[in-house]
């Protein structure tokens, strides 16, 4: 069993920032790509950053030159640091990991979702 756990989210004002941790447990041996999708009220979840195991990255274009992901891989975590935060970065932040392998032959899992973390850009 996989479990995502993420940090970091709160109240913060415009043209202020956050850092995301996701921390990802259980019997891992690797993850193709960790990432952060967010989900606004009334809209459809999207996607926000990712980020490969060989450090290829994918931002959303709203998120460019603002927000940065990096990974960890030694431990499994991702973290999104988010800078120039506006009023419309407001959303429940979920953490993805998609690729899983418990053993280097094992097949890949299903993509795992963290619980999710509320960030709110408002003065």
């Amino acid at each position: 069993q996989v479990q995502l756990v993420e940090s970091g989210g709160g109240l913060v004002q415009p043209g202020g920032s956050l850092r995301l941790s996701c921390a990802a447990s259980g019997i891992i041996f690797s993850i193709d790509a960790m990432g952060w999708y967010r989900q606004a009220p009334g809209k459809q979840r999207e996607l926000v950053a990712t980020i490969t195991d060989s450090d290829i990255r994918i931002y959303a274009d709203s998120v460019k030159g603002r927000f940065t992901i990096s990974r960890d891989n030694a431990k499994n975590t991702v973290f999104l640091q988010m800078n120039s935060l506006k009023p419309e970065d407001t959303a429940v932040y979920y953490c993805n990991a998609d690729g899983i392998r418990t053993t280097i032959v094992a097949p890949k899992l299903r993509p795992y979702w963290g619980q999710g973390t509320q960030v709110t850009v408002s003065s």
